[in-house]
């Protein structure tokens, strides 16, 4: 699990453990919400790790997934969640968070997979967390973070073609607004863009992580899944 200390990939890795995975998770700045995510699978029976690694180095990367497969054996799911977002219309977007986007949104996914792929058994899964934006971006100063969002759900139509000899499926999952910290005090505007009323829940989008990582989704590869309360429609 790349990203899993806090919101969505918190929650999908809780899920994944209370699904029978032994998990492992990285984070790069809070120690203390990592380590409390490894702690409550713990305390539920499960077996979880906690490995700083940060999406915009390589190196990091790699080493992370040869310890988790040193750790827990052979891997069987991955799930890339680590991203970053910066807001600025185009006249104003920096270079510097623009290589800082490119290099955790997008090369950091594709180095991810690339490194999981090879310590991962045949039938395995691989999935990615996008963004709906990659459909609307729906607001200004977006533009980055949305290109970078539709990268990944292309990426995962490429590798899902070429992984799919090994029997490993590819998909990625495009939320909509969710309750976390990246939407802390955006909450009351963002409900009244939805159709539902309502922004989505960490635990939601485990669940579909959860059906993806199942054998139930061994037919399904190269999809991107929208789960947002209609912000697209």
């Amino acid at each position: 699990m790349f990203g899993g200390s806090r919101g969505i990939g918190a929650a999908a890795a809780s899920r994944l453990a209370a699904d029978g995975f032994a998990v492992a998770l990285t984070y790069v700045s809070r120690p203390d919400k990592a380590a409390e995510v490894v702690s409550a699978i713990e305390a539920a029976g499960g077996t979880a790790l906690s490995i700083r690694a940060d999406s915009a180095d390589p190196t990091a990367i790699r080493a992370a997934t040869a310890q988790t497969a040193e750790a827990l054996g052979q891997i069987d799911v991955v799930v890339v969640n680590a991203g970053i977002i910066r807001i600025a219309t185009v006249d104003a977007f920096t270079l510097e968070d623009l290589d800082l986007m490119l290099a955790v949104n997008v090369r950091g996914v594709f180095l991810a997979i690339q490194a999981a792929a090879s310590h991962m058994r045949d039938g395995g899964r691989i999935i990615t967390i996008g963004s709906n934006t990659a459909v609307r971006t729906g607001t200004p100063g977006a533009s980055v973070y949305a290109m970078t969002k539709a990268a990944v759900a292309s990426m995962a139509k490429g590798v899902a073609l070429d992984l799919a000899p090994r029997g490993i499926t590819v998909n990625n999952i495009q939320p909509g607004p969710t309750e976390t910290d990246m939407t802390a005090g955006m909450i009351p505007q963002l409900r009244e863009m939805i159709p539902l009323r309502r922004v989505g829940q960490p635990a939601e989008i485990a669940g579909l992580i959860s059906y993806l990582a199942s054998d139930q989704a061994g037919y399904m590869t190269g999809a991107s899944l929208t789960i947002d309360g209609g912000f697209v429609l």
